[in-house]
């Protein structure tokens, strides 16, 4: 979670390694590297100005409308202080992530992926480690626990929890399918060692 400005800064730069960008005049146009940051930008905000003041409530506010309107134009329904830096979004389409739901760094996340709740009387969501790829049409619901490492496959359904990690899921209800871990899925921001030592 963002709680100071190096922190702001240093959560963008990882956003922006781990989306491969680079600093050119197409970022401007990039559609899922603006969503994110305002992403951090309305994180920062709420998490260290919001409090401050009139001008930084309505500076939350700006940004927050900002934010909404973008996150329309992406199709995401991605809340603040959800992910950890390092965030990933594969491209534009449908994500829902519930807001009481946390994924660690170097999270990697496609399309038609829902991250939520079971349904009953209480919210119970997902918790899900670092370094984890989320393959497109993804669903994880539940009060479950995903380690670290671990690559969830496309369409899967996961509603237990696999808290050792290192691993890939897959299946309609997941299951391990291999001991092959994220690795082989992630657009890694560092080596191999330093990601998982």
């Amino acid at each position: 979670m963002i709680r100071s400005y190096a922190d702001f800064q240093a959560f963008r730069e990882a956003d922006r390694i781990a989306l491969r960008r680079t600093f050119s005049v197409h970022l401007m146009y990039d559609e899922v590297w603006k969503f994110q940051r305002l992403l951090r930008r309305v994180e920062y905000i709420t998490n260290c100005k919001k409090s401050k003041g009139v001008f930084w409530r309505v500076v939350h506010k700006w940004y927050s409308l900002r934010f909404h309107s973008q996150s329309v134009r992406c199709g995401f329904d991605i809340p603040p202080n959800v992910f950890g830096s390092g965030l990933s979004i594969a491209h534009r389409g449908t994500i829902v992530v519930h807001p009481d739901a946390r994924i660690g760094q170097n999270c990697r996340i496609h399309v038609d992926v829902v991250i939520g709740t079971r349904p009953g009387p209480d919210d119970l969501v997902p918790s899900i480690g670092d370094n984890c790829y989320i393959g497109p049409g993804a669903k994880i619901f539940g009060d479950i626990i995903i380690g670290a490492n671990t690559a969830i496959g496309a369409n899967s359904v996961v509603n237990r929890s696999f808290p050792e990690g290192s691993m890939t899921i897959a299946g309609a209800p997941a299951r391990k399918v291999s001991d092959t871990d994220s690795r082989e899925f992630i657009i890694a921001t560092r080596s191999h060692k330093k990601t998982l030592g």
